[in-house]
């Protein structure tokens, strides 16, 4: 397709005619068939609901149509209407509009569902199995339509995927808003999104998805890089010959074999689903396929005694490697767990002893005895690792709900007081007290030229920035410090890049404006091209999550979410070129709240003034809270925070004795 039949497409919005129905391609990844939820009069709702967006005279011919995708994906999706054009992240000057910022949001759209990004691209699904961009393909065309006309007075609301509108506004106003599965309380249960979605009045935007920031697997590599280099350290052994085995290569699941290598350990990551452990392999995201268990052990036990780094995927399920290698004798150093146990009964998790076809059908066709099975296969998972644990084997839930899900299977996954698990969060062990408590969460940027040079340039800029603050940086924070000057410089070796020219870096405050106005500065001369400032809500700030992100909060607050809506609206007029505020995201609908934002830098004042006002606020908000959670790190960060900034002003707790509350009650 030539560049302007490209432009032309987009302007056009919803075609005059209804195209001819596309070909279903069996080489694309998937989405699962959704089980059957709604009844009669729903389906009719439903195909009443995709209608709205189309003249009455072509409703006859789509409402069979629409019919016909309800019955055999339990979603309509809208297929015939999916663009001819390839879908990746097109350098921003070549996306039609009146707006750079809104080409900016454009392209990270693009690029959220870029076939080499997107997990389910057909289904518009960027990761976990059912983190969605839009709900249909009118959304996405109307969306880029009305991006492609709004101007830098006018903010576009999208409610769930569905472009609700441009509404006039201001230039300092967010040119998008998004909100994704903003449910009533009582009605945010795991039946209630396959209900409501199915009706195509709301989605589950995950984290990254839902808000177009998503950068493919490096997005969590950097975050699980340090995990896994700072499990080696809590059980005091060098990474060289150990062993960290895990599972989940869909989406964003393709980083730990990479955080592997770069930790520089052997990483067994089993994966059920042929097509995407082809992809992550063809990527270079994993090293070798082994589908063998008695292969795998020997594979293992030959890079243990050579202490060869490298990264293995087992194609089979993760349940037969822990009880393999539990006969075998094989010792596991590090363990965990990436399957998207947030979506469990709709292709999250695959239960042993199914083929992932045979699980495909079960879920759709009997959900409860999937239900059933995968709930069994959670009870055997626990034992199995259970049984390396009791020989010393460190593992750590990685924020997917698995042990809430195991928990809530009856598997032995309890502390001795019944309340707490028996094995801890990452973020309660490691992220928490040793980044997030500090400030330091996933900051990531991306190139909107294109231009590999210009990724380089930011890496090499970034570098300097932090390498200047480290020479002062007090010895409270200089681990952390060091470990991101040891990522930014290898990260062009490591090959990274999936779709856009993104990079993902672990900052504090100062860090994070610093490097953007090294940014704006090089923009400026002309040295690089537009760059777009996000961060993955899985951060200092922007997401309450009790099991995950805030799970190693003490005070009681740990299940409220006053932290990701302070934060989304304090980015709003604070210079976010947009912003989102989710429902669910990597731990579940229901089960979290999660905000995000992105920012087109530009070279101009304006951007100078808005990244140095909204990244402030975006980072110190969460420091804030979890100081007042008595969190000894956060204290110490925002007390340095106020020092360096006297217009900051927050409320420090008084520590009590805890003797003094001896004999109260």
């Amino acid at each position: 397709m030539t560049q302007q039949a490209f432009i032309n497409d987009i302007l056009q919005g919803i075609p005059d005619s209804i195209p001819a129905k596309k070909e279903y391609e069996t080489s694309i990844n998937h989405a699962p068939k959704r089980k059957e939820i709604l009844s009669a009069e729903e389906k009719k709702l439903a195909i009443r609901n995709a209608l709205r967006y189309f003249p009455k005279e072509q409703h006859a011919e789509l409402a069979t149509d629409f019919a016909e995708e309800l019955e055999q994906y339990g979603r309509i999706y809208m297929l015939r209407y999916r663009p001819d054009y390839n879908m990746y992240a097109r350098p921003i000057d070549e996306y039609p509009g009146k707006s750079l910022q809104a080409k900016a949001i454009m392209l990270m759209i693009q690029n959220n569902l870029d076939y080499a990004v997107a997990q389910h691209p057909h289904e518009l699904i960027t990761y976990g199995g059912n983190g969605a961009v839009f709900q249909n393909w009118i959304q996405y065309r109307l969306t880029m339509k009305y991006l492609a006309e709004m101007t830098d007075e006018q903010t576009l609301v999208m409610y769930s995927g569905h472009p609700m509108g441009l509404f006039p506004s201001h230039k300092d106003a967010p040119r998008v808003v998004v909100t994704n599965g903003m449910m009533i309380p009582n009605y945010s249960k795991p039946d209630d999104w396959e209900k409501f979605n199915a009706l195509g009045v709301t989605q589950y935007g995950q984290m990254t998805a839902g808000s177009y920031m998503y950068i493919g697997p490096q997005g969590i590599v950097h975050g699980t890089t340090i995990t896994v280099l700072n499990g080696f350290r809590k059980i005091k052994k060098n990474p060289a010959g150990g062993l960290f085995v895990t599972s989940g290569l869909g989406g964003m699941s393709g980083a730990q074999p990479k955080a592997g290598v770069i930790a520089g350990c052997v990483t067994v990551c089993a994966e059920v689903n042929p097509k995407i452990t082809k992809i992550r392999h063809e990527q270079g995201w994993v090293n070798e396929i082994i589908d063998n268990t008695d292969r795998l052990v020997e594979r293992v036990k030959e890079a243990q005694a050579k202490k060869e780094v490298v990264s293995i995927a087992y194609l089979g399920n993760v349940v037969e490697v822990w009880e393999k290698f539990a006969e075998a004798g094989v010792h596991i150093d590090l363990g965990s767990d990436q399957t998207s146990l947030h979506n469990p009964w709709a292709g999250g998790y695959y239960p042993v002893g199914l083929s992932f076809e045979e699980s495909n059908k079960l879920m759709a066709e009997d959900p409860e005895t999937f239900k059933k099975r995968v709930q069994e296969s959670l009870v055997r998972h626990v034992n199995a690792v259970n049984k390396h644990t009791s020989k010393d084997t460190y593992f750590f839930d990685y924020g997917n709900a698995f042990l809430l899900e195991a928990s809530r299977a009856g598997a032995d996954v309890m502390a001795e007081n019944g309340i707490d698990f028996r094995y801890p969060s990452y973020v309660q062990d490691i992220m928490g007290p040793m980044c997030f408590d500090y400030g330091f969460g996933p900051f990531r940027w991306v190139c909107t030229s294109g231009k590999p040079e210009d990724l380089q340039q930011t890496d090499e800029l970034a570098c300097a920035v932090l390498e200047e603050i480290m020479q002062n940086s007090p010895e409270e924070i200089r681990q952390q410090m060091a470990d991101n000057i040891q990522w930014i410089k290898g990260a062009q070796e490591n090959k990274l890049v999936v779709g856009s020219q993104a990079r993902i870096l672990y900052a504090d405050a100062e860090g994070r404006m610093k490097i953007a106005t090294a940014f704006n500065d090089a923009i400026k001369a002309g040295k690089i091209g537009p760059v777009v400032l996000g961060r993955d809500h899985h951060d200092v700030s922007g997401t309450d999550s009790p099991y995950r992100e805030t799970s190693n909060i003490y005070d009681g607050s740990r299940f409220t979410a006053d932290m990701a809506i302070q934060n989304v609206i304090g980015d709003s007029f604070r210079g976010a070129t947009w912003v989102s505020i989710h429902n669910g995201g990597g731990v579940g609908w229901g089960e979290v709240i999660n905000g995000g934002f992105g920012m087109l830098l530009d070279g101009s004042a304006d951007a100078e003034r808005r990244l140095k006002s909204m990244l402030h606020w975006d980072v110190n908000n969460g420091i804030a809270r979890r100081s007042w959670a008595r969190n000894e790190g956060a204290v110490f960060a925002i007390k340095r925070a106020m020092e360096i900034e006297p217009n900051l002003k927050v409320t420090i707790p008084e520590l009590v004795d805890d003797q003094l509350l001896e004999g109260l009650f």
